[in-house]
């Protein structure tokens, strides 16, 4: 059974740091692209960054580039998510999802694990 883990979600103040975690079992993840994915309340879910399976090539929405990183470990499963001068607007659920390839991220057919909730006060 195919399972992504979230972690590492919590409460921070504006200008705070969290990193997120995206654990996998089920899967060899070095053989896959991963990408994290957010949700506000009552909006849509959006893409917020990805790593290629090899780490060597990364992608961000504009929103976050400059202060989020992805990277992975393969050796552990797991993908990092590096937050850094969070600000309110990036509260939301995070999601992490593992795919075929870096353009396959968000489609159908991709891996999706339950999420983590982040909460930025002001």
């Amino acid at each position: 059974q195919v399972q992504l883990v979230e972690s590492g979600g919590g409460l921070v103040q504006a200008g705070g740091s969290l990193r997120l975690s995206c654990a996998a079992s089920g899967i060899t993840l070095r053989n896959y692209a991963v990408g994290w994915f957010r949700q506000a309340p009552g909006k849509e879910r959006e893409f917020v960054a990805a790593i290629s399976w090899t780490g060597g090539s990364t992608n961000y929405a504009d929103s976050v580039k400059g202060r989020f990183t992805i990277s992975r470990v393969n050796a552990k499963s797991t993908v990092y998510l590096q937050m850094n001068s969070l600000q309110p607007e990036d509260t939301g659920v995070y999601s992490c999802a593992a795919g075929n390839s870096m353009a396959a991220i968000g489609t159908p057919g991709n891996y999706w694990g339950q999420g983590t909730q982040v909460t930025v006060s002001s």
